[in-house]
């Protein structure tokens, strides 16, 4: 039987759970009473807990028959430690809660509960009476800890089973939460859909489990006007709209535990939570560092055409395409109306904007599909009718309106460009007239900074 000082008190601190541990020196006899020692501690209203509703999920107490709800963990946990003077160490590290209690409720009555638990005793140097002793099971003990490890390989077989199921589902269904959009067939569409047409990504689909109870949870936060990112709640839908939008929160915390179910991940090492996994692989590609780059082969981004799908490595080809798929001269026309960089920003943010709605800037139609939208506009010879310069050459078009649209980064200033002559190296230098040496003086722009200079002073 082990002792505080064989144990050490720092044993207590580690293992109390969470909740307790704000009241954990409430636990200790006193000379008071024992009504006063128990009462900050929220005791429930009927001694024991609450006996489980028929029909409800329900775990029972180790030690006698009261019955908490499984989403009452806590609960159990604080009756067994008031009623039964128990802690279990690290119930986080438990993959089934259940099928843990269920495994030491039988073994509990085969052996005495010294056999399994170290013991804790309380004020060991106060009077005999007022010393009380703790039990405590945690994975010290050989047996608990090959408990923990059968029902973590367990879950993860469950989980992987699971996936597998959804991933060759195809009779999923659902609508998209931003458009309302509704979605037939694999779950990948909707979340591709959502990843595509609204900047909204939860990850790969193949990496998520449970998908229809995640897409519920994101859901009702909507529902209930709350952002998914900073999970603050507004007044209305539209403000909470344009709030994920202008603030770039169209995507979920990564701090909120409450997401951790969802992806496979977090099921692969016990204890550990993606962050820490993807931690330790860091650490990994660090202490394998080499300095040797030689076969290092770089993954060039692609650039995705303003009206179709279609992708290319480089601008050169993507405007071949757009050329001659849509007659649509990205070049000749940044050379034709001299876009320097902003202004090519702001005219490929312009179409994105108009194509992602649907409507075609030619003759402001608005369509049902972005396949009605680009058959109008082949056929009507609207894609190279571009509007007034002063329609689409706004501030408000700085912003892109797909956050990973590579084509605005192989954009280039026509000022600056260089031509193929330039790029080979053979630039060839004029050397100015000096025989009209009187007229370049009178036309410098020297003499305007030099009047302004005289202004100035």
């Amino acid at each position: 039987m082990a002792t505080v000082a064989e144990l050490g008190v720092s044993v207590m601190r580690i293992y109390i759970p969470k909740f307790l541990m704000s009241a954990s020196c409430l636990l200790l006899p006193s000379t008071d009473s024992k009504d006063c020692i128990l009462e900050p501690l929220s005791l429930p209203e009927s001694p024991g807990g609450t006996t489980s509703l028929e029909g409800s999920p329900s775990v029972p107490c180790i030690f006698c028959e009261e019955h908490f709800l499984i989403d009452e963990q806590d609960k159990l946990l604080k009756h067994m430690i008031i009623e039964h003077k128990t802690v279990i160490a690290d119930v986080k590290l438990v993959a089934d809660f259940r099928r843990y209690i269920s495994y030491w409720r039988k073994r509990f009555t085969e052996q005495p509960i010294t056999d399994f638990c170290s013991v804790i005793r309380i004020n060991s140097t106060a009077p005999f009476e007022e010393q009380d002793n703790y039990f405590l099971l945690c994975d010290v003990l050989p047996e608990d800890r090959i408990l923990r490890e059968e029902l973590q390989k367990q879950r993860l077989k469950e989980i992987l089973e699971q996936q597998q199921q959804e991933r060759n589902d195809n009779n999923f269904q659902g609508s998209c939460m931003f458009c309302n959009e509704e979605f037939l067939g694999n779950r990948s569409v909707l979340l591709n859909h959502m990843a595509r047409e609204h900047t909204f990504n939860i990850g790969l689909p193949d990496n998520i489990v449970n998908c229809n109870e995640f897409l519920c949870t994101l859901q009702k936060k909507l529902d209930n006007l709350q952002c998914l990112y900073c999970e603050k709640t507004f007044r209305d839908k539209n403000t909470l709209k344009d709030h994920m939008r202008k603030k770039q929160h169209r995507r979920i915390n990564p701090k909120n535990r409450e997401y951790d179910r969802f992806y496979v991940i977090n099921y692969l090492e016990l204890g550990k939570s993606w962050e820490e996994v993807q931690l330790e692989d860091d650490r990994e590609l660090l202490d394998h560092q080499e300095d040797d780059w030689s076969d290092w082969e770089g993954h060039p981004l692609s650039a995705v055409c303003l009206f179709c799908e279609k992708q290319a490595e480089t601008i050169e080809k993507l405007c071949v395409h757009m050329e001659d798929a849509h007659e649509f001269d990205l070049l000749k026309i940044k050379s034709e109306l001299g876009l320097n960089f902003y202004q090519q920003v702001k005219l490929v943010n312009f179409i994105r904007r108009q194509i992602h709605q649907c409507r075609c800037y030619g003759c402001h139609e608005t369509f049902k599909s972005k396949a009605d939208l680009r058959t109008h506009m082949e056929e009507a010879k609207h894609t190279s009718l571009l509007p007034e310069r002063q329609t689409w050459d706004q501030p408000q078009y700085y912003f892109p309106t797909y956050e990973n649209d590579t084509l605005l980064c192989t954009l280039s200033d026509s000022e600056s460009d260089l031509t193929a002559q330039e790029q080979n190296g053979n630039i060839a230098i004029i050397s100015e007239d000096t025989s009209k040496l009187h007229a370049l003086k009178q036309s410098s722009i020297l003499n305007q900074l030099r009047l302004h200079e005289s202004l100035k002073n």
